[in-house]
């Protein structure tokens, strides 16, 4: 090696190291960056399979004689298997070691990609399709639990940030990487899929076990911690940034009928009615269902509405895909700590107003978008709009544990990806029928189905600003109703 590379090796691994030691410092020490990178992961492998199929579109359509809505109805079909599953697997997690369950599912998911690979039929893929949908439904329920347990409230909105992180990498991956490979055998694609399902789940059965209720959430470490400013000794101290702690602080009074009906031994049905019963979670799952069933449209056909609404080639497609998956990713690292820091003074509804404050400004920007030929022209909206899409989950994933009892979050969580996935499920299957049917198909139709479906996106921010009124209540409520759990003896 030369002179030269060896110096440029060392630069790649001074910078490696010094991103891993921000990484660790951000999140709070080692202990806390290994759990959020393994759920990211995760979050990170669903959603690359999902961006794969829409990447492999061409080579399906072509190796299999299928149509658009054929391809459509291969993610539609994963989600819905998903989504049923969703509920015993939300019961599972507020009852059984979650770790092995997420470990068991990851094993399950890697042979589903396998047998995905070797399809010779569209019937045959739509089956496996099917099952891999069924074990896909387990990570929704088993994160959001580990991660009510394993991180304090207060910090819930920038820990989720780090963990959707991946989410939009898995997306990104899927587009570029494997979607590249796709080009060449959409089979291979899924094999390499396939493999990191076995590592992680490896990694994930060798975790610990988070107490429940929260009461063994990990502290950050204090050479991890960033170092506050000093601040004047005649300066008042911050209300308390956990949302139940504030919630009490300000006097709100809990819903007693709630309160009474919450306990961890309730039937599924039981859950299932309480979890309906407080209204705010309700505009959650609403809110949440309206941006992915957007997001899982874009993911199906946005590469092929990018390569023929702006002209270019595929390769550049892509290109220009990975830009507005770095727009996306600054969204969720952004409005995680906002939110955060708002709470921070006080300010209670503040997720939710951050959530729709994103919600809206996605419709406004996304128009110009997709009405340009230009893709330079097109990029700034497209970049900004992305960031705003995604925006809006971290603080809505945080605000659902806000309003939640511990003891329920793996049910309640079962619920909301049921509504949700069905709302992903509906999304290529529409997105594919409404460009086709309605719009004629080709590019002009995608870009005409695009802006109807940004009807929901509107949706999505009025649901939000109604929740800003009923969620103090209901936080009061999750904090009035959450069993104690014993600490364990020393």
């Amino acid at each position: 090696m030369t002179a030269l590379g060896r110096g440029g090796a060392r630069a790649v691994r001074r910078g490696m190291t010094a991103a891993r030691g921000q990484l660790v410092g951000a999140v709070g020490g080692p202990a806390r960056t290994k759990v959020v990178l393994l759920l990211a992961c995760v979050l990170a492998l669903a959603s690359a399979d999902t961006a794969t199929v829409g990447a492999s579109a061409v080579d399906l359509r072509r190796t299999l004689d299928i149509s658009n809505t054929d391809i459509g109805l291969l993610v539609s079909v994963t989600a819905v298997v998903a989504a049923v599953f969703s509920l015993p697997f939300g019961a599972l997690a507020d009852r059984s070691r979650r770790t092995w369950i997420l470990a068991f599912a990851l094993v399950t998911w890697g042979v589903a990609m396998f047998w995905s690979a070797t399809a010779s039929s569209f019937g045959q893929l739509l089956l496996a399709r099917a099952g891999l949908g069924a074990v896909t439904a387990a990570a929704g329920p088993v994160v959001a639990s580990l991660v009510g347990d394993w991180f304090p409230a207060a910090e819930r909105g920038r820990i989720y940030g780090y963990i959707l992180t991946g989410e939009l990498l898995g997306a990104g991956a899927g587009f570029a990487v494997t979607g590249d490979i796709a080009a060449l055998s959409w089979r291979a694609a899924f094999i390499i899929l396939a493999l990191p399902a076995f590592v992680l789940a490896w990694l994930i059965f060798r975790l610990p076990e988070p107490v429940r209720g929260g009461q063994g959430a990990l502290a950050a470490e204090p050479d991890a911690r960033p170092r506050p400013r000093p601040r004047p000794a005649s300066a008042t101290p911050p209300p308390a940034p956990d949302p139940q702690l504030l919630a009490r602080e300000m006097g709100i009074e809990p819903d007693p009928e709630l309160v009474r009906r919450a306990h961890a031994k309730m039937t599924l049905w039981q859950a299932v009615r309480y979890v309906l019963a407080v209204r705010t979670n309700v505009a959650l799952i609403i809110s949440s269902a309206c941006g992915y069933y957007f997001m899982s449209g874009v993911q199906t056909f946005g590469n092929e509405f990018v390569s023929g609404q702006y002209r270019v080639s595929q390769v550049v497609a892509n290109l220009l895909l990975l830009v507005v998956g770095a727009g996306a990713v600054v969204g969720v690292l952004v409005a995680g700590p906002l939110s955060d820091a708002l709470l921070r003074r006080g300010y209670l509804s503040a997720r939710l107003t951050v959530a729709m404050a994103a919600a809206a400004a996605t419709v406004l920007l996304f128009i110009p978008a997709l009405i340009t030929h230009s893709a330079f022209a097109a990029l700034p909206y497209v970049v900004i709009a992305a960031a705003a899409l995604t925006a809006q989950n971290p603080p809505i994933d945080a605000a659902r544990l806000d309003i939640m009892p511990p003891q329920m979050w793996g049910r309640a969580e079962g619920v909301r990806t049921f509504l949700r996935t069905a709302a992903q499920a509906l999304a290529p299957v529409l997105f594919g029928v409404v460009s086709e049917g309605i719009f004629g198909g080709g590019t002009n139709g995608l870009k005409w189905t695009f802006v109807v479906m940004l009807a929901p996106l509107a949706a999505s921010a009025v649901f939000l600003y109604g929740a800003r009124r009923l969620y103090p209540a209901d936080v009061a409520t999750a904090a009035a109703a959450s069993e104690p759990v014993p600490r364990p003896a020393a």
